[in-house]
């Protein structure tokens, strides 16, 4: 039996009409009952798509993506990551060389050689020597020239907190995520470069709980920054996009607001009422859209369903006690098992049909949604959502303590920020057992650190290299028993 379709109350417009369409279309995608073929992510086919990507050079319409040369190639090489794929030391060395080509002498990485630097593309070239790189000469991470890269920061710093993306352009919070991702990386967070961002990012949150790409400067007329409760409405609707970079950047200050004399607040419930709402019907195979009244969009598996790990750091959802680690009750990989744990607040295993039987092209690569093409920006954010989706990656109060316990510092005092930045970064881990994945453990893929979309272990090792800290062995924590072993106990 099918799904029912979303009704156009009698008054079809240009948006019911493509929603229509869409359902139509992915109607087509849902299996039959009778259907015996089992869910498969076609893990080569994709990797064909990437490695002729990486090895051939993209396609010719992808010039008009010269100012975006890094995002490219980490797309390209993020899912390389994702899929469990480690590439040989000849590319990776080739990777290192064309990325600092993009530094430019100010600070920070351009789009491309010879290009501005920007925060969008800084963030990308970090991340993907982050996958790439080694400590050393030639190995990319100590050629990054930190010093002008705080410099390139504060020059884009405005009075009310927020960042140009570059010189002489706009402010948007993507950007702000951008920047303070980098700069948690390189040890560069300092109060002086976060004051009140926190604030900035907050006057983002529009009526809806989602967060706009910016908001009204509190300026008067003399260029002061007015005092609050100024008027400083966001711009804009709220966007899954937005919203990601907006509610990671929030995380990301939390270790500064605790230090802080600011205290900023974002509406945490409206937020998660809006996200829930984002995704979609059974007739729209649970994927998600990223404004209200959109189409579903496979990247928004990422921007929209990759949030939700993120708010488990704010204390709401997950399944785990704010205050223990405990392990909860294993929702299996395969067949027969439990079905009645609580999977959290979205449906992940409708967001992996989607997914599964609607995001992957038949020639490779991954998609917005059928009958589009893929594309490298698709590949990424559906991998990423996917895994997000498989995996139960949370903020683990042991570990952050194991890290804030190791901590090497000379000057405690002065190191507060640096040391509770470096432990709150790297406190996140994979539960064990919690893995729950449409098709089997076939499907599975690396799970992805929900602040970073970098997987775990490359997050560690460049964040450690600049911190100059080590990183302690996991601890394993008791496992809460299953409910089938409880029930014969």
């Amino acid at each position: 039996m099918l799904p029912p379709k979303t009704t156009n109350d009698g008054f079809p417009t240009p948006t019911s009409l493509s929603q229509s369409e869409t359902e139509e279309m992915l109607i087509k995608h849902i299996p039959d009952d009778t259907s015996q073929k089992k869910p498969t992510l076609d893990k080569k086919m994709h990797m064909s798509f990437l490695v002729r990507n990486l090895v051939q050079g993209f396609p010719e319409r992808y010039i008009s993506q010269d100012a975006s040369q890094p995002w490219l190639l980490f797309w390209t090489v993020q899912a390389f990551s994702v899929l469990q794929v480690g590439l040989d030391p000849g590319n990776k060395q080739r990777i290192i060389d064309k990325v600092l080509a993009w530094q430019h002498p100010d600070g920070g990485f351009g789009g491309g050689p010879g290009q501005a630097a920007h925060l969008l593309p800084t963030y990308a070239s970090v991340c993907i020597l982050a996958i790439v790189g080694r400590p050393g000469p030639g190995g990319g991470w100590d050629q990054i020239d930190r010093e002008k890269m705080y410099k390139f920061f504060m020059s884009l710093k405005l009075k009310d907190g927020s960042f140009l993306v570059a010189h002489h352009s706009e402010v948007d919070v993507r950007g702000i995520y951008c920047l303070l991702m980098v700069a948690t990386f390189l040890d560069l967070l300092t109060p002086e470069l976060v004051e009140g961002t926190a604030s900035f990012v907050a006057s983002c949150q529009t009526y809806e709980g989602g967060f706009a790409s910016s908001s009204h400067p509190s300026y008067s007329l003399s260029g002061d920054v007015l005092p609050p409760p100024a008027a400083r409405p966001p711009l804009g609707e709220a966007h899954g996009g937005y919203t990601f970079c907006a509610l990671a950047s929030w995380v990301l200050l939390q270790p500064y607001l605790e230090l802080s004399q600011e205290k900023p607040t974002i509406d945490v419930s409206n937020l998660l009422r809006w996200l829930v709402h984002m995704q979609g019907t059974f007739i729209e195979l649970g994927g998600f859209k990223g404004r209200t009244n959109k189409l579903v969009d496979g990247c928004y598996s990422w921007w929209c369903g990759g949030s939700f790990a993120l708010l488990e750091a704010l204390g709401v959802g997950g399944i785990q006690n704010a205050n223990s680690d405990e392990v909860p009750i294993d929702s299996g990989t395969g067949d027969g098992v439990w079905d009645d744990v609580d999977e959290g607040l979205y449906n992940r295993m409708a967001l992996q049909e989607y997914i599964i039987y609607a995001g992957q092209h038949p020639t490779g690569g991954l998609r917005d949604k059928p009958p589009k093409n893929a594309d490298a920006y698709h590949t990424l954010y559906c991998l990423s959502g996917l895994s997000s989706a498989q995996h139960h990656v949370f903020p683990s109060h042991l570990r952050k303590k194991q890290f804030l316990d190791s901590w090497k510092s000379s000057d405690s005092t002065k190191d507060e920020l640096r040391k509770r930045s470096f432990g709150s970064i790297l406190s996140w881990i994979e539960e064990e057992g919690a893995s729950h994945i449409l098709g089997g453990t076939e499907n599975r893929l690396n799970a992805t650190h929900p602040l970073t979309n970098l997987t775990i272990t490359h997050t560690e090792a460049i964040t450690a290299h600049f911190y100059e800290q080590d990183v302690p062995a996991k601890q394993r924590s008791a496992p809460t028993p299953t409910r089938a072993a409880a029930a014969t106990a």
